[in-house]
């Protein structure tokens, strides 16, 4: 669209003396099929345009408005620093003007702006989004997500037919491009997986209903929509438009992050936002519905991709490009229904030994779900993770219930496909006993994993240890020596001796073999 085609009230935006602050020149706009975006320095103004998708409907002021508004009031949650307020526009003769006090005629929200590469879509490009920049996101999630509302309407959208209806949409619209970027096969067996988990997994639907995990999420959580600006991760540019793309589960809201790592061979970043968004919230029963999510995250994307192969305007490269992206995003759904071995890890030795070091590598190497023992019992004692916990929550009784629901836990996942590594002292022959007889009478591959290293070492890293939810100091070690039981004959076979003052990547190796 040539700027002599835009709507006047564009025209005039685009010009540096429209505006009360200073701008950087020249103005520039991005517009969207459902939006104009204008970029001018400091702010960003955004407006919507007066279409109606059906799933999205713009059509009138009154809408725009409230939308406007919506957009605001949603995205406070987590990008309140971004939004501003929502202005009106006034028009005297032919000007318009910028929250004059006539008649509004449109309506625009001001946004803060923040540099591009501030995006995670474009610290990944660069190489430069780690495991710590993962690990935060997850616990920024879950602080969203504890503060976001749920009411009876909202956990309606968590019925097994207010789900599916996405689904069935998706294989209606993508039929048409099988033997281009989709197969036969692949539409056919993701299809056939996920019609058998609505069919077979209704209990799952429930409890997630019940346990209140449907709530109003943000509903487009990928990296494109993620910053870190100002030492600040913000999630910006929720779904404001659509109450059923928002009012989600809140493993929907996480495997968006997921499946986007995962889909660029980042397996290691996506697992360290899963586990820590997991062990924030205690919601590790959620991963078992996740899976279904992933598909249609995944799905999606392949889909929305393929659509660009119906566009005329689209040029033949871009087209080609397209049929690749989509592809991978068809594959990777389909990837998803495959059946998985599940397996156990327990960790065992000293408070220090390395043992939570050690099962975070594994974790990351081969996608396990990291289990520990400290996250478990302060969410079974109802205290918030990084607080000290009393004697209380270190009794006999206490320590039998975590370690109960470590392995309840543990044996669920793993039956799903799930690795997963349950990490505790595992000092007690009758706890590894428990573990042994769970993974046996599951048909569950198991290894136990003993950390070692000198005495002097164990004394050193924990007189070190820093903000970390593990509760142990040095001073317990004297105890925890004299309570070890060692392993036994029907153990041994089970066991790998793990030196953590070594090179810890060839002694891993041995173990993921």
């Amino acid at each position: 669209m040539t700027e002599a085609t835009l709507p006047a009230l564009i025209q005039q935006m685009l010009q540096p003396g429209f505006y009360p602050h200073a701008v950087s020149e020249p103005i520039q706009l991005i517009q969207t099929h459902v939006s104009y975006v204008l970029l001018t320095g400091d702010y960003v103004y955004k407006l919507k345009k007066p279409v109606n998708f059906g799933f999205l409907n713009y059509s009138t002021l009154e809408k725009r408005h409230h939308f406007c508004q919506e957009e605001l009031r949603l995205n406070q949650r987590g990008a309140g620093e971004l939004y501003l307020e929502v202005l009106p526009l006034t028009l005297e003769g032919e000007q318009y003007h910028l929250g004059g006090t006539g008649e509004a005629v449109e309506y625009t929200l001001k946004m803060r702006q923040f540099p591009q590469e501030a995006l995670f879509s474009s610290l990944f490009e660069q190489g430069k989004l780690n495991e710590t920049h993962l690990e935060e996101l997850g616990r920024i999630v879950a602080q969203y997500h504890g503060k976001t509302e749920t009411n009876d309407y909202i956990r309606s959208f968590g019925e097994v037919p207010q789900v599916r209806e996405a689904f069935d949409e998706n294989y209606e619209q993508t039929a048409k491009y099988i033997g281009g970027p989709q197969t036969q096969v692949q539409f056919d067996e993701t299809k056939a997986y996920t019609e058998r988990f609505f069919a077979e997994r209704g209990e799952l639907f429930a409890s997630r209903i019940k346990n209140n995990y449907i709530r109003e999420c943000h509903g487009d959580l990928h990296l494109r929509n993620i910053a870190l600006w100002h030492d600040q991760i913000l999630l910006f540019d929720c779904i404001e438009f659509n109450e059923p793309f928002r009012f989600v589960d809140v493993m929907f809201d996480i495997a968006y992050a997921v499946m986007d790592l995962e889909a660029q061979q980042r397996k290691d970043l996506s697992n360290a936002y899963l586990n820590t968004y997991v062990e924030q919230t205690g919601d590790w029963e959620g991963l078992q519905i996740l899976p279904i999510y992933l598909i249609r995250q995944s799905y999606v994307r392949a889909k929305v991709t393929s659509f660009l192969l119906d566009d005329p305007a689209v040029p033949d490269a871009v087209k080609e490009q397209a049929t690749k992206t989509a592809a991978t995003y068809y594959q990777l759904a389909w990837e998803y229904t495959k059946p998985k071995q599940g397996q156990l890890f327990l960790m065992s030795g000293l408070s220090g030994s390395g043992k939570s070091t050690t099962a975070r590598s594994l974790a990351r190497e081969i996608g396990a779900i990291h289990l520990r023992s400290d996250a478990v019992r302060k969410h079974l004692a109802g205290i918030p993770l990084m607080e000290r916990g009393g004697d209380e929550i270190y009794t006999p009784e206490m320590t039998q219930k975590t370690y109960a629901r470590l392995l309840e836990l543990g044996t669920i996942l793993a039956n799903q496909g799930f690795s997963v590594i349950l990490d505790a002292k595992y000092d007690q022959q009758q706890l590894r006993h428990e573990a042994i007889t769970q993974a046996e009478k599951h048909q569950i591959p198991l290894q136990i994993i003993q950390c070692t290293a000198p005495l002097e070492v164990v004394q050193e890293r924990l007189l070190k240890r820093t903000g970390d939810i593990a509760d142990a100091t040095a001073d317990l070690l004297a105890s925890q020596i004299k309570q070890f039981e060692e392993f036994t004959e029907t153990e041994k076979p089970y066991l790998k001796i793990l030196d953590t003052t070594q090179p810890q990547q060839a002694q891993l190796k041995e173990i993921i073999h």
